[in-house]
């Protein structure tokens, strides 16, 4: 059927599933807004364009989708490039859509004509610059293709406002030749998943690393199968909490930077390390020639550039990790398992020798998380938090039980990643409610998205740890700069008021009472509410190491 590019888009969103869309309307992008007038997808008009890029990240991190997003040329484009950034760096996988300058005006410098393409190529799985409508809607699902397969990513897609204008022949969907990543490589043979699980089998210290990619690749089943069938201790990357239930004892926790001790004196201890999903960034490894040290290392990744990255392996597996894993699970069953017993009593030594005590005389973050976790114990919820000490208070002491419950921005550290991403959240997962931890320098950053919550009645909760300052940024001026805070103490601002401005219920709290009052009041309201944490600047994130330095070399805070 005849059309015109702007509706072969709305068509070919449409037969790729999607529901929901994040953007804010211009000139170059002006056809396709005309297009979704009477088209059935729900669009959500952002306050800004970082909003709708990080809450497009939210719906997809929630969803397991590809999420979308829409932005006009120019200024509304280069918006787009902290969201499209902190996508790629987490491997979340977004089509971006913008507007451009009609063909005739690439190059010339004409009004919000900007070399798109160019900018995001560093941060995009791929983009797209369409010169001609012909080739529009297969470009268009060959993104969204690109966007899913393999490891996910965000991809840009800049159109030419006469491309969405004009006609073409619209064709239905073929049936594509995908697979763009098999399950198992050419070079990964039977004897490499040999070879791994002879070493793993062989080891009288193993532990397991979980990261993001699991929950890239839907693997979280297998991953705790295996785990449970060889009675491995298993710790986490940032990106990876989730996939093992809180409560499992297998689990020990968070490792990295901000890891809990037993975590990190585990790694430490282990003689064996089977990475899944991870790449050993800076941050889990600290020093990496101490972090490797008489360790061998068995590492699975979809992602073969990934691989003996950051850390010398052992082995290698690069593929699906649904697929490694199951064959490493069936391999199992034909061997002997080992016996584990002088690990876990060394493990669980650890574990009792560091109890967690909370302070329940006042208001502080350590407790605020573990009551949180407490109340929606029943609740389906999902957890988003911006980045900051709230993060690392959130992912220490929350309570996590499904691998799309714990959504935050790792490998870019977004300030202002956690509110629209909420949003994004929330309207991916609309029978769970989404709760934002936020910290006030990173509310502030892109808080005006609350507006756009009020606007659709979306019961997201957002909590504010306000320390009136920057949190992460005065600890490390603690430990770095001998306490010369520069820079890092926020004026008093009334986040109650403001929400209440925007048309969102508000609370305070500055004790335990009043918190434990004011969240059970924020459960109970069908519509969002922002709680107001007040909280002492002087708290700290506890454990923590100094980046470069072995991860069992805690700092002392005193």
């Amino acid at each position: 059927m005849k059309t015109t590019g702007s509706h072969a888009i709305i068509e070919v969103l449409i037969e790729q599933g999607v529901d929901t869309v994040f953007g804010y309307p211009g000139g170059a992008i002006m056809p396709l807004y005309d297009a979704l007038y009477d088209a059935p997808l729900r669009h959500i008009l952002t306050v800004h364009e970082q909003g709708a890029a990080h809450a497009a990240d939210g719906y997809a991190r929630a969803s397991g989708k590809v999420g979308v997003c829409i932005a006009t040329s120019g200024p509304g484009a280069t918006n787009l490039v902290t969201g499209l950034a902190t996508a790629y760096m987490d491997s979340v996988p977004i089509v971006a859509i913008t507007g451009q300058v009609g063909t005739s005006f690439l190059g010339r410098d004409a009004f919000q004509g900007v070399d798109v393409t160019g900018i995001t190529m560093p941060i995009t799985k791929h983009n797209y610059l369409v010169q001609d409508v012909s080739e529009l809607a297969d470009i268009l699902r060959e993104a969204f293709m690109v966007a899913r397969e393999g490891r996910p990513g965000p991809i840009l897609i800049d159109i030419p406002r006469n491309v969405l204008t004009d006609e073409c022949e619209f064709q239905p969907a073929q049936a594509m030749q995908q697979t763009l990543l098999p399950l198992i490589p050419a070079d990964i043979t039977e004897t490499s998943i040999d070879n791994a699980l002879t070493l793993l089998l062989a080891a009288k210290r193993p532990v397991m690393i979980v990261g993001g990619g699991i929950k890239s690749g839907d693997a979280h089943v297998e991953s705790v199968l295996l785990a449970k069938t060889m009675r491995l201790p298993v710790v986490s990357t940032l990106m990876g909490l989730g996939i093992f239930p809180t409560a499992n004892p297998l689990f020990l926790g968070l490792t990295g930077i901000h890891g809990h001790r037993i975590a990190n004196c585990t790694i430490t201890g282990a003689d064996l390390i089977l990475a899944v999903g991870t790449r050993f960034s800076d941050r889990v490894t600290g020093d990496r020639i101490l972090y490797a040290a008489d360790k061998i290392i068995i590492q699975l990744d979809v992602d073969a550039s990934e691989i003996g990255r950051n850390l010398a392996v052992d082995v290698e597996l690069v593929g699906n990790l649904r697929f490694l894993l199951s064959e490493m699970i069936k391999r199992l069953n034909n061997r002997p398992r080992p016996d584990f017993t002088e690990w876990w009593n060394h493990i669980n030594t650890l574990r009792h020798s560091d109890p967690l005590c909370l302070d329940t005389d006042s208001l502080n973050p350590q407790w605020i998380m573990r009551h949180m976790s407490d109340a929606v114990a029943t609740h389906p919820v999902v957890w988003v938090t911006d980045v900051g000490q709230h993060q690392m208070w959130a992912a220490q002491h929350l309570d996590l039980y499904d691998s799309r419950s714990w959504i935050t921005s790792g490998g870019m550290g977004t300030m202002g990643f956690g509110l629209p991403a909420a949003m994004g959240a929330q309207f991916a997962r609309p029978g769970s409610r989404v709760i934002a931890v936020c910290g006030d320098g990173g509310f502030k950053m892109t808080g005006m998205e609350l507006y756009t919550i009020a606007t659709h009645n979306i019961p997201v909760i957002c909590v504010i740890i306000d320390n009136h300052s920057l949190g992460m940024v005065r600890q490390l001026q603690t430990v770095f700069c001998e306490s010369r805070y520069t820079s890092v103490k926020l004026p008093a601002f009334d986040f109650v008021g403001f929400a209440r401005i925007c048309g969102v219920r508000s609370l305070k709290a500055g004790n335990p009472g009043e918190f434990a009052a004011a969240f059970a009041r924020a459960l109970s309201h069908k519509g969002p509410t922002v709680i107001v944490a007040d909280i002492s600047p002087q708290q700290v994130v506890d454990p923590m190491v100094k980046p470069g330095q072995a991860i069992d070399q805690f700092v002392s805070f005193g």
